[in-house]
């Protein structure tokens, strides 16, 4: 996919593409990388999605609001809304991330992701970004239940189970890829008693987990 086709996806359209290509720029490609765009989009995002929460949920403390906000704007979430965009086919990365499969890596998709918001800010300003942010995460409000407080999805996972009376699930660790800064665990999250399987993918055992949570509860929610 083209960056052009990408940025169409999230509805805008840049005055300079220069910028729109540097968001997509891993440091492993060159010197005008997104380091810098993802650190602007992160302020971008939050804010934005601060706004959004205060509005859909006008009578939530402000401890309640954060939590969710915790929940919208970390590595798990900006990757599932990645990957949903195939934004890891646009990126521009140096040849040793590209045979190690650094278009896949969570971490790298999410700041990504966080820099394209940067440079849509740059380009055309607060509301431009407010606007594509609103948009992509109008999905992931909708699920957010306000009872759930922001709970991370093992915690989530753990107490469904426990409502059924099952066994708790089984965490396993399948691959641990990379050198030792930089490594990605691959785990696995089993459930026999309702014959779910599911697998994350991430910077760390716990991250993986709660992604291969994640998925394991919306799948239990449907039995």
């Amino acid at each position: 996919m083209t960056h052009e086709a990408l940025f169409s996806r999230l509805g805008y359209r840049f005055n300079d593409a220069q910028l729109a290509r540097q968001a997509l720029t891993h440091r492993s490609y060159g010197t005008s990388h997104n380091e810098r765009l993802e650190f602007l989009g992160d302020g971008v995002l939050n804010c934005a999605i601060a706004s959004l929460l205060y509005e859909r949920f006008p009578r939530l403390p402000e401890g309640h609001l954060s939590r969710l906000r915790a929940n919208l704007v970390n590595q798990d979430s900006l990757h599932r809304l990645a990957d949903e965009l195939d934004l890891g086919s646009c990126l521009l990365l140096g040849e040793g991330e590209l045979k190690s499969g650094g278009f896949r890596r969570p971490s790298i998709l999410a700041d990504a992701l966080e820099a394209c918001f940067g440079a849509i800010f740059l380009d055309g300003g607060f509301d431009a970004a407010a606007g594509v942010i609103r948009k992509l995460y109008e999905p992931l409000v909708t699920e957010l239940d306000p009872k759930a407080l922001g709970k991370d999805p093992k915690t989530l996972l753990q107490e469904l189970l426990q409502g059924r009376r099952l066994a708790l699930p089984k965490y396993n660790v399948i691959e641990v890829r990379g050198e030792a800064h930089e490594q990605q665990f691959h785990v696995e999250c089993l459930i026999p008693e309702l014959s779910i399987r599911t697998e994350g993918e991430g910077p760390s055992r716990r991250s993986a987990e709660q992604l291969a949570a994640r998925l394991a509860y919306e799948e239990a929610l449907g039995h």
